[in-house]
């Protein structure tokens, strides 16, 4: 801990008090300074009122009740997921169409799979060289693997 202190001016205090005059300057510049802000904030609001028209004010009763922009909000989420699930469900389990004039069929889930376990993953020939070609090759290998042709059970 340092213990040596040096003394402040002699005295203890000032000895002479504030220039008045530079005070005085300086609240007279700050004054002026108020004075102008104000009377450019003044000018610029006239101004822009007189350019930019913005026309009868709304009243509330003009549109109705505005909604807001979509998506809006679920009522009911909860009933809405089980739907969902429902509908899933229901297409995860059932013979259907998919596109009946390429004779597509969409199957249960459960008989893909014992399908697939059945007959093995599709793969690629081994002189296919384009994509366009085991596009075809699988969508073919995939229709038959689903039960025939394209034929709706």
């Amino acid at each position: 801990m340092d213990t040596n202190h040096t003394p402040g001016p002699p005295g203890g205090y000032e000895k002479r008090d504030a220039n008045v005059r530079n005070l005085l300057l300086f609240a007279a510049g700050l004054f002026v300074t108020l004075i102008l802000a104000a009377g450019l904030s003044k000018w610029a609001f006239d101004y822009f009122g007189r350019v930019q028209k913005l026309g009868p004010p709304p009243t509330p009763f003009e549109q109705g009740r505005a909604l807001p922009p979509l998506p809006q909000l679920q009522a009911e989420p909860e009933q809405d997921l089980e739907k969902l699930r429902a509908a899933d469900q229901q297409e995860l389990n059932s013979y259907g169409w998919v596109d009946r004039t390429h004779g597509i069929v969409h199957i249960p889930i459960n008989r893909a799979m014992d399908l697939l376990l059945e007959r093995g993953f599709p793969t690629r020939p081994a002189g296919a060289s384009s994509e366009g070609e085991s596009a075809a090759h699988l969508a073919g290998t995939t229709r038959k693997a689903a039960g025939g042709a394209g034929k709706a059970p």
